[in-house]
């Protein structure tokens, strides 16, 4: 099938890559010349294992290019989809469609004969409906039906969520673009389809009913972590001991510094508005975004009490920047939140992450940045792990207590055993661990 990808930011060129790996034949159109240059360059703009490879590949075997010129793209395309940003509307907290309806009006010129358009972007409930309107409007005598098929993509793992999914949701109650759509992902599996078919408006709660869902459990097990402090439990031992009822779950049952990223912050955000604006408030995701968002703001002054109760004049090391492992992504990372409460006590800030630092040096000032963990710690009065990369994980620890000048390890995601750190003579915090 030929496809157009609106949009080559992560989504849409994750998605367009492995589309045409597929067989697809696959056009990622941006507006930003400079990025559609570096891509035909064979430059990646974003860190994702395995995305280069995947990208590079296909692009050579003649089924993924990259462009600016919208109109023959979509002309030629049986499905065009949309995958541009969808930021927080600064002000309100609402998703802001700006970009979605700008690449609606684009699209409706171009089309020429039947064609789906689908929203790949994350959108509140309704969009769709906007679209199609925008598109009719402009368009009257158009061929074509809005579809709506959101991501579920973790970054660090897209290519693998892409490729074998847990479901496919597609939203659409015209038979002819279900057709498209499951030829579309027809290549995805041999048996049973993972498709599952529902009203366009349902699709796009569906995702943000997921992400909602997930913020959830991530916050419902961090403030067990705070009470486990105080009562002497282990929040993982708790963490385990729910998450094996298959009710549960284990997953997103880890306790650390809250979440952050690209998608959970902003998406329980545009639900919580959403819900607000039909009168059918949303209380527990109103909580979990307040708790949240309080909650990285604690994790420093978690550390400022590990460190005697002031670290004014002290040297900090913060071992991970991006708000998860395998991406440089520092969208509401929680180190953002840590490192500014440790700066405005009074701290000295060095930090070292191995994908985020560029990112970060837009975000934060005044940081000190290293060339590893070790030269992160050297002559620091605490070392701070906030980000749990594999390179972390297993540090030789004789050497980082010989780097740091006094030692002491907070630990906000519990890579470590406590009873291994005290054997090396460290001064030892985690989450939710006695």
């Amino acid at each position: 099938m030929q496809v157009a990808m609106i949009g080559a930011g992560y989504v849409g060129l994750v998605s367009g890559a492995c589309f045409a790996d597929f067989g697809h034949t696959v056009c990622c159109v941006d507006k930003d010349p400079a990025k559609i240059e570096a891509l035909n360059r064979g430059e990646i703009p974003i860190f994702e294992p395995g995305l280069a490879d995947l990208v590079a590949k296909n692009v050579r075997e003649g089924r993924l290019t990259f462009t600016t010129d919208l109109a023959p793209t979509v002309r030629n395309a049986e499905a065009v989809f949309i995958a541009v940003g969808t930021p927080s509307r600064r002000g309100d907290g609402h998703a802001d469609l700006t970009y979605v309806y700008q690449a609606a009006r684009d699209i409706a010129a171009a089309i020429d004969g039947y064609t789906v358009v689908v929203t790949k972007s994350t959108v509140p409930v309704g969009t769709g409906d906007e679209v199609e309107r925008i598109i009719r409007e402009t368009r009257p005598d158009a061929d074509f039906a809005v579809v709506s098929n959101p991501e579920f993509l973790r970054e660090g793992a897209a290519i693998a969520d892409f490729k074998r999914p847990d479901r496919i949701v597609i939203g659409t109650e015209d038979e002819r673009a279900k057709g498209v759509m499951t030829d579309l992902y027809r290549p995805l599996y041999l048996n049973q389809s993972p498709l599952l078919a529902m009203s366009r408006r349902t699709a796009e709660l569906t995702k943000y009913a997921a992400n909602a869902f997930l913020a959830t459990k991530i916050t419902f097990i961090n403030e067990i972590a705070d009470l486990c402090e105080q009562v002497g439990a282990n929040v993982q031992d708790v963490a385990r001991g729910i998450g094996l009822d298959n009710r549960i779950g284990s997953k997103f049952l880890h306790a650390g510094p809250g979440y952050g990223g690209s998608c959970f912050p902003k998406d329980t955000l545009a639900l919580i508005k959403t819900a607000q604006d039909y009168e059918a408030p949303i209380r527990i995701v109103e909580t979990v975004a307040a708790v949240n968002s309080q909650r990285k703001r604690a994790m420093g002054r978690k550390v400022i009490a590990a460190c005697g109760g002031s670290v004014r004049g002290k040297t900090i090391a913060v071992l991970g920047l991006t708000f998860k492992p395998n991406t440089d992504d520092m969208r509401d990372a929680p180190s953002i939140d840590v490192i500014t409460a440790l700066q405005d006590a009074g701290a000295r800030v060095k930090a070292y992450d191995p994908e985020g630092m560029g990112a970060a040096k837009a975000m934060l000032t005044d940081v000190d940045y290293a060339t590893d963990a070790y030269d992160c710690a050297r002559d620091a009065d605490a070392l701070v792990l906030v980000t749990e990369w594999d390179l972390f994980r297993a540090l030789d620890l004789r050497r980082l207590k010989t780097a740091l000048a006094a030692p002491v390890v907070v630990d906000l995601r519990n890579v470590y055993r406590p009873d291994e750190m005290r054997r090396h003579g460290f001064t030892y915090v985690s989450i939710g661990r006695p």
